[in-house]
């Protein structure tokens, strides 16, 4: 997954959790759906800065990997 990929995926999670925060429908479903995809956001996120970052330091930004939700669950931003 390359940046451009990594980008359009965010962008696609940011319409949905719109589209979530916006709906009227089942809360409990769409309060997991929401969790799921800020879950998700999170980890794009995550993956994207160990890219950019090994760029910077001249190493192979194919070699970052999608951490864990409890692992960027807890980062500031």
């Amino acid at each position: 997954m390359n940046d451009h990929d990594i980008l359009a995926r965010i962008k696609a999670l940011v319409e949905e959790e719109h589209q979530l925060r916006d709906a009227t429908g089942n809360k409990e479903t769409d309060h997991a759906r929401l969790k799921h995809v800020e879950e998700s956001l999170d980890q794009c996120w995550d993956l994207l800065r160990q890219r950019r970052a090994k760029i910077k330091t001249g190493e192979d930004p194919d070699e970052a990997a999608v951490r864990p939700v409890d692992e960027v669950e807890g980062y500031r931003q």
